[in-house]
């Protein structure tokens, strides 16, 4: 490894740990992701409880919570605890404008999130982030796992010319790609998004950089000719699917619950379990615009 990529990993793994009074936190990798245990979520968390639980998602971009029973209203409730819910695009008329089912079958030819991406980018304002409650996993208990990257170490694993390179570029974000990658057109209810972000921008929180393009939405970078941006998208990509050290990955239980930092992190999951059903419901929370 190279030394800025060693010093950049270090200056993350010697961080003093975090105390905790209300709950314990146990680090998944010492770079992503906790599980997190001594709440639960179908009660109203107390003041503190919730200032921790915040502290413990912007340390570890990705939270864990086993064994929660709760009903969609108290999901509802706990992604509220960090702003508004974000609307589901195309929901059905007579479903939860704010729960999204994710369901995959012995019928699906195709599911939710398989390859690495973050949700929304092509909206002006992409989700802060997500709260995912598996219900039911794959028979046998295996498979269905999901896979996260951490995007700050994206940025920080590059080489400091290609860093520099990077910070004053923009990428288009399109929301049509996804439909026209499964040969599918959007619907003509669907608005679809379409925006300009930097390639380069600072999570709205802690102020650190991070990598923000993705394969399913980033079209193109505008400052270069395609060939240009087609062969340097492919380097990050590559990067981030190929660098075991950024990852981290959740093996889903019955009634367990996943929020993930949707600025910083992007994530996979992994249809491994065909033809076997897995089921939640996710709830997503509103986002700002990203900054350079």
């Amino acid at each position: 490894m190279e030394e800025y990529a060693l010093q950049a990993v270090e200056r993350l793994t010697t961080r003093p740990a975090e105390p905790y009074d209300t709950l314990s936190v146990d680090p998944i990798t010492p770079l992503l992701g906790a599980e997190v245990s001594g709440l639960d979520l179908a009660r109203e968390l107390t003041p503190q409880q919730e200032k921790e639980v915040k502290q413990a998602f912007l340390n570890h971009h990705v939270l864990v919570f086993h064994d929660q029973d709760i009903t969609a209203e108290q999901h509802k409730r706990f992604a509220g605890l960090f702003g508004p819910l974000h609307p589901v695009a195309l929901a059905a008329e007579d479903s939860d404008p704010y729960v999204l089912e994710i369901k995959a079958t012995g019928e699906s030819r195709m599911v939710a999130g398989n390859g690495w991406h973050a949700d929304g980018t092509a909206d002006a304002e992409p989700s802060l982030g997500s709260t995912l409650h598996i219900t039911t996993v794959p028979a046998g208990g295996s498979g269905g796992d999901t896979m996260f990257a951490n995007m700050h170490l994206a940025y920080e694993l590059l080489s400091p010319a290609m860093r520099t390179f990077l910070d004053g570029l923009t990428a288009i974000h399109d929301g049509a790609l996804p439909w026209t990658a499964a040969g599918r057109t959007p619907p003509p209810e669907y608005d679809v998004p379409r925006n300009e972000h930097p390639v380069v921008t600072r999570h709205p929180d802690t102020g650190r950089k991070l990598l923000f393009v993705n394969a399913p939405y980033t079209s193109h970078i505008a400052q270069l000719s395609r060939a240009e941006s087609d062969a340097l998208l492919q380097l990050l990509y590559a990067h981030i699917a190929r660098t075991p050290l950024l990852h981290c990955r959740v093996r889903w239980q019955p009634r367990t619950l996943v929020l993930w930092d949707n600025r910083c992190v992007q994530h996979h999951a992994v249809w491994d379990y065909f033809p076997h059903t897995r089921y939640g419901r996710r709830v997503a929370v509103e986002g700002t615009r990203p900054q350079a």
